[in-house]
């Protein structure tokens, strides 16, 4: 059984050819795909014939199509754009930029970008900056600087690229009367520090009473000795003879 088949397209199908092209797929995906949807038949002169005008248009679309991702290839180059994104005080995103939040990004500019256009070489997991890539065509690759900014004000290195944008994208300090103010938190840790301090002084060292020296009644008492059996202390009594 052979593995590939040759098929007539009767429709555009992306990444594989225009209407009117002779294509070699494999059995599997004609089968599971293009024949039951219509996208393709088996070729012969007189279907290639029929389709020669439908081809045309095609051909006259895909020309104005790369038209315009011509210009949005030019448009793109040297664009710059933020993403505000949430992280920890090292500069760690709480979850990974995708292509999704770039195109989206983009879309909201006016630039009509799709998920898969857009490239990435690296995961992009903290705040920095990056060059992103959007490739439109085999021969239409745009670079883009990308900006991930935190939501609020980090303490980072000075020497770090996203310390600038991260200061322009600040959290606001809060302001006077605010919840967030730091005085109660520290009236709070006094009042702790000084009630553990009085406990300390009131603890008594030893087991035995409230002072450093007090010691039970008895505590220096002689431990009574033991007499022998003649009545003595610490000696036997003597055997008769």
């Amino acid at each position: 059984m052979n593995k590939n088949v040759k098929l007539l397209l009767t429709d555009n199908v992306e990444a594989l050819g225009i209407v009117g092209d002779v294509v070699n797929v494999r059995t599997g995906y004609a089968r599971n795909f293009l024949l039951p949807r219509n996208l393709a038949t088996q070729p012969s002169e007189e279907k290639i014939k029929a389709l020669a005008a439908k081809r045309a248009e095609a051909e006259k679309q895909i020309a104005a199509q790369r038209k315009q991702r011509e210009q949005l290839s030019e448009k793109l180059q040297g664009v710059e754009i933020h993403l505000t994104k949430s992280c920890n005080d090292q500069g760690i995103l709480y979850g990974a930029i995708t292509q999704q939040d770039i195109a989206a990004e983009l879309n909201k500019m006016g630039h009509a970008v799709k998920p898969r256009d857009v490239r990435l070489t690296q995961a992009i997991k903290r705040i920095d900056s990056y060059d992103v890539h959007v490739k439109l065509d085999n021969d239409l690759d745009s670079t883009l600087k990308l900006w991930v900014v935190s939501d609020r004000p980090l303490d980072l290195k000075k020497d770090q690229p996203s310390e600038a944008a991260a200061s322009v994208h600040a959290a606001p300090a809060p302001t006077e009367g605010s919840s967030t103010e730091a005085a109660p938190a520290d009236g709070k840790k006094k009042a702790r520090k000084e009630g553990e301090e009085a406990k300390a002084e009131n603890k008594p060292k030893s087991g035995f009473g409230s002072g450093p020296s007090e010691k039970p009644a008895g505590f220096d008492a002689p431990r009574p000795r033991r007499e022998g059996r003649d009545g003595k202390d610490g000696k036997k009594g003597a055997k008769s003879r």
